[in-house]
């Protein structure tokens, strides 16, 4: 068994001026359909939203990097935050073959106006 993390933090204004600036084809490329429908359902603190997902996914990537070595391409709609009944963050990975190593998968997401930042923990058969 090995435990591995990963954390990140980004700007807020960054991801609104993608999402501003590139639209569709930025939105589609980080974001799963669910997510887009969560966040954009958050109306004017939907960046934050997207802001922490998108931290969230950097943190996985980092986490998960010594369990991908270098054999999978992981695309970032492969992996999907969601929030269970109580609200709180959980990650679903939509293509399997990257967590079959995985035994358990923490994450935690918190986000300012200006700053959203997001860590994982995994532990690793």
């Amino acid at each position: 068994m090995k435990i591995t993390c990963g954390t990140d933090i980004i700007e807020v204004n960054r991801i609104q001026e993608s999402i501003e600036n590139l639209g569709e084809n930025f939105i589609n490329k980080i974001y799963t359909p669910l997510e887009i429908e969560y966040c954009n359902s958050k109306k004017q603190m939907k960046y934050q939203h997207f802001a922490a997902r998108f931290a969230a996914k950097e943190a996985i990537f980092k986490a998960i990097s010594e369990v991908l070595q270098n054999k999978y391409e992981i695309t970032w709609t492969d992996v999907q935050i969601v929030n269970n009944e109580q609200g709180k963050p959980q990650v679903e990975f939509l293509n399997k073959k990257f967590c079959t190593n995985i035994e358990q998968i923490d994450i935690s997401l918190s986000h300012l106006k200006g700053y959203a930042t997001a860590m994982c923990v995994i532990i690793i058969k």
